[in-house]
């Protein structure tokens, strides 16, 4: 047999914090092969990422340690490598896209800069050739008029537009093996399939190495050719992809393959108590040139949009990354400017000032797409939590809002002992309970969802949606569900409307929406969902 490529021998992780070590990765063994794809599949905690960073070395060293293991590549221990030695490897013959490109990019430096830096770094390209390259890479991962976002920052970008710069920043040196961390966790559906059509090309290619984590099953089956399914940091079983999905022998892996959003949202009634109403919503951004700064153009994110929003139910809004989505629950929640009427209880809200919304945020709150840019990293679980409180219910007793802290932390499933820790202690998922629980625990009646079960494995995304309709139900709240994954917003929304370039190209109730589509590009988004290949023709995203 052939020397594999990537060969991790009884490899264990562990961390030090406070005189205690915990053990992440207890003596877990795989191997990949030239031009092969395996798959690291388990919920959040299980320590796939974990073991993805001990391949580069990017755990928090000397917190982080590995009291049993190697890690060889192209059989050199990267784990008994010198620093020189690793960044001959890193960026260049092994490459990382990470789960989160927010806190991943640079936000001082322009798109052009950071793909451009990549080439100029391992490759020695000049600025134009730099240049020519990094247009053709952000084509290649699907985004549109990449001349335009060049000049871009990150924070200028959608979240599924930064995942796709990061990984044309990882595909630009054409590496021997991609590290993909979670990678199409922001993408819409049809990015989601182009990107996993691009990635399989490019192995076939190149011969290139496909180390893929995820908690999305479906992109398991169509992508990797073995599977390793890990929990409490062991591998529980391993194989060919085919074998696993049709003869799964432990009892965790069976419990994978059964979890997804199940159940289906409360009645549609048009009767109930409009909480959240829309009347000709426009954001319009201005596009400025020339030493002036006069505005040439306008960029219209959402464009004359209507919406309702009922007491009890769920409006879900879906569509591609930059559709508009995102901006349209910001402007309803009164968090960015927009011109139109909105009604909050039956008040016109877009004329008030900051100070008169103030005691309306208790009621108006968020559940944003990004939970580790959302979240302190200076406070703990318990001060984020209980800050609203602090400000809204000011007469709770400390012993009070721990209770209250206490019992969301319970209702969102986590145990509450950690509730003194800080974010980055926690894994992804577990991050973006915590920014559910800091909106539920305010009690609200309109919560605008943006993506929250995007960074949550399979189980834990079924476990979430049955606890916000559980809490829609105990507290007739209204929910504006904005997501990629139809398969959830199906599960959660008695209506549904498709955006497309700001506009709604498409509205109605969920069943009768995804059963019988009227617009071609609906059709697209429902089957790119459903069955995840190659993104239809025509279909790409901003």
């Amino acid at each position: 047999m052939t020397e594999p490529l990537l060969s991790v021998r009884d490899l264990s992780v562990a961390f030090t914090q406070g005189g205690r070590t915990s053990t992440a990765v207890d003596r877990i063994s795989f191997d990949i092969a030239k031009g092969e794809t395996v798959a690291l599949v388990g919920e959040s905690g299980s320590g796939k990422s974990v073991t993805a960073l001990s391949v580069l070395k990017l755990l928090p060293y000397p917190a982080a340690s590995h009291p049993s293991g190697s890690i060889l590549f192209q059989g050199k221990d990267l784990l008994a490598a010198r620093e020189p030695e690793l960044r001959k490897v890193r960026g260049n013959n092994i490459t990382m896209i990470f789960q989160e490109p927010m806190t991943s990019l640079n936000p001082l430096h322009t798109i052009e800069r950071q793909v451009g830096e990549v080439l100029s770094l391992h490759q020695g390209m000049g600025e134009s050739q730099a240049r020519k390259r990094t247009l053709e890479l952000l084509a290649e991962v699907g985004i549109r008029d990449p001349e335009k976002r060049l000049g871009a920052y990150p924070h200028q970008l959608s979240g599924g537009q930064r995942q796709r710069v990061m990984i044309a920043m990882a595909l630009a040196n054409e590496p021997d093996l991609l590290i993909a961390d979670e990678p199409t966790t922001a993408l819409d559906v049809t990015v989601q399939a182009q990107i996993l059509h691009l990635l399989d090309r490019l192995k076939q290619k190149k011969g290139m190495s496909l180390l893929f984590i995820t908690h999305d099953l479906g992109i398991v089956r169509k992508i990797a050719d073995r599977v390793c399914v890990m929990t409490r940091g062991k591998i529980v079983e391993a194989g060919p992809t085919k074998t696993i999905f049709d003869n799964p022998q432990h009892d965790y892996t069976r419990h994978l393959l059964a979890a997804e959003p199940k159940g289906k949202p409360p009645a549609a009634d048009a009767s109930a108590r409009a909480v959240m109403q829309g009347e000709d919503i426009k954001v319009w951004f201005p596009i400025k040139q020339g030493f002036l700064r006069r505005t040439v153009d306008h960029v219209k994110a959402v464009d004359g949009i209507d919406v309702t929003v009922r007491a009890g139910q769920t409006l879900g809004v879906v569509g591609e990354s930059g559709s508009g989505k995102t901006t349209l629950g910001l402007a309803l929640a009164r968090m960015i400017s927009s011109e139109g009427r909105i009604n909050f209880n039956g008040s016109d809200i877009n004329r008030l000032q900051y100070y008169q919304m103030r005691p309306l945020r208790r009621e108006l709150q968020i559940v944003f797409q990004d939970p580790y840019g959302s979240l302190s990293p200076r406070m703990s679980v318990s001060e984020i939590i209980e800050e609203g409180l602090k400000i809204h219910e000011p007469k709770l007793t400390d012993d009070e809002r721990d209770e209250r802290v206490v019992a969301v932390l319970q209702e969102v499933g986590l145990d509450p002992e950690t509730r003194h820790r800080y974010p980055h202690e926690f894994s992804g998922g577990q991050r973006q309970r915590i920014a559910i629980a800091r909106a539920m625990v305010l009690k609200p009646k309109f919560v605008m969802l943006d993506e929250p079960t995007s960074a949550l494995d399979m189980s834990v995304q079924a476990q979430v949606v049955d606890l916000l309709r559980d809490l829609q139900a105990k507290n007739d709240l209204a929910y504006l569900f904005i997501s990629h994954d139809l398969k959830v917003v199906r599960a959660l929304a008695n209506d549904v409307i498709v955006m497309r370039n700001g506009r709604i190209v498409e509205a109605g109730p969920t069943e009768e929406v995804f059963r019988n589509p009227s617009t071609d590009y609906t059709k697209a988004l429902i089957s790119a969902a459903f069955r995840i290949e190659a993104a239809p023709e025509g279909v790409v995203s901003q």
